[in-house]
């Protein structure tokens, strides 16, 4: 038991692993630049630097020794514009789709944006195939780029063209930490970190929120008891009550208590989830007056949302019981331990549902990542300030490393689910453990 627990754990953590991998390159190649989505039109090229040099997405993606900078402004000519900060051009030119004409001695100016703090190389790349005067130096491209170093950048560049043709791109880049210090590492390291002083290690460093500048880490800590406190009692409710009513449903087969159950178990189930929030906020916390529609602060803000939880899920939950206890029922261990006289109480609850443990488990893993989603409506409609309620602000107010840290975590829920649901299974059926089936 104790190497097929091993084994599953490694399985696991591969999956984390590949998880993260996912999740980064969505966030990353998908949404873009998210300084400029933070910090809207027309940003200072400072504002920039410092913005991406939080986020880490001036990084190199997988590896790399360069990262971006705007020390001085790169500009890309293929969509045709001209015009970029801290950047002059003058003389015989023509902005096209396919890069920068150019004619023999137009000179483009690179203005420093900003003072740099600490003396370090900057690289400029430059794509083109002409050769170009550098601050009074020829440099003739090779493999239709040129590339220099600065080690000491100047407050300003001139770059002269030696002759007629097109120039596509200008990129300026500063030196990285190492191979390794890229986007992808960051991910991983956002999870957990190693440190050298104590307590040498730590988990979930997600950063800052892009709107309110708070740790990341301390609102998922503070929206995650909130959450709980609806999740689970939903989840234990749901899963009792529906093994009970399955149970009677089971007892009295085929008379009207087995059909009054599965009517009300498929009427639950049509009924929309929002539809049982709009009405059950209406006629027990408007009409009736007994039950606080909105806020978070005691027991009885819990009650109501709790109670459409656990009326959602449970007429799934007792179609699918009732199913798997008839199957049961037809067994032949029943009617041996109904000839030893067994209760009937033992024979149901210490004899059947122990043999049906396997679905149990599987139903109970498969409903308990869903509960997440679930609460996300019942947070945002009841006021709750758990891990929903903040995953519907983030999306509102565009908060991409909030969205990434709740990805994240919700795909953590789903892998610890399934690897304790892996285990449970060996518990409750010895049968599926490795060492017995050699």
């Amino acid at each position: 038991m104790f190497r097929y627990t091993l084994k599953r754990i490694a399985y696991s953590l591969l999956i984390v692993a590949g998880v993260l991998i996912l999740t980064f390159l969505l966030f990353r190649l998908a949404a873009g630049d998210p300084a400029a989505t933070v910090l809207g039109k027309n940003p200072a090229p400072r504002e920039i630097e410092e913005m991406r040099a939080e986020l880490g997405s001036d990084k190199p993606l997988f590896f790399g020794r360069w990262k971006q900078t705007e020390l001085y402004s790169s500009v890309h000519f293929k969509d045709g514009r001209t015009v970029f900060p801290g950047v002059v051009i003058q003389g015989n030119f023509t902005a096209a789709a396919e890069g920068l004409k150019v004619r023999k001695g137009t000179v483009i100016r690179f203005l420093r944006n900003f003072e740099a703090e600490k003396k370090e190389k900057i690289r400029m790349t430059v794509r083109t195939a002409i050769p170009l005067e550098i601050n009074r130096t020829v440099y003739i491209p090779r493999r239709h780029q040129i590339r220099l170093e600065f080690s000491d950048p100047p407050p300003e560049l001139n770059l002269v063209a030696f002759h007629s043709g097109q120039i596509d791109e200008f990129r300026f880049e500063r030196p990285t930490q190492g191979w390794l210090d890229s986007q992808a590492a960051a991910s991983f390291r956002e999870i957990v970190c190693f440190t050298g002083n104590f307590p040498y290690v730590s988990f979930f460093n997600f950063g800052k929120t892009l709107q309110t500048r708070e740790p990341i880490r301390e609102k998922l800590w503070k929206g995650m008891f909130p959450s709980l406190l609806l999740m689970v009692p939903i989840f234990l409710g749901e899963l009792v009550l529906g093994i009970v009513l399955a149970m009677i449903a089971c007892v009295f087969r085929d008379r009207m208590i087995d059909k009054l159950i599965l009517c009300l178990s498929v009427a639950g189930m049509s009924i929309s989830y929002l539809a049982l929030i709009i009405f059950g906020q209406w006629f027990f916390g408007y009409y009736l007056n007994l039950f606080p529609v909105w806020g978070w602060g005691d027991a009885r803000c819990l009650i109501l949302p709790v109670a459409i939880g656990i009326l959602s899920g449970t007429g799934g939950g007792v179609r699918f019981y009732r199913t798997v206890f008839l199957d049961e029922m037809n067994r032949e261990y029943l009617r041996t331990a109904a000839a030893k006289g067994v209760s009937p109480a033992g024979i149901y609850f210490k004899h059947l549902l122990k043999n049906a443990l396997i679905p149990v488990i599987t139903r109970a893993s498969t409903v308990l990542p869903f509960l997440f989603t679930g609460s996300l409506l019942l947070e945002t409609f009841f006021g709750i300030p758990g891990l929903g309620y903040e995953g519907v602000n983030a999306l509102n107010d565009a908060d991409l490393p909030m969205l990434k840290a709740l990805v994240i975590l919700s795909a953590l829920l789903f892998v610890g689910i399934n690897l304790l649901t892996d285990l449970a299974y060996a518990w409750a059926d010895p049968r599926v453990r490795p060492d017995a089936q050699a």
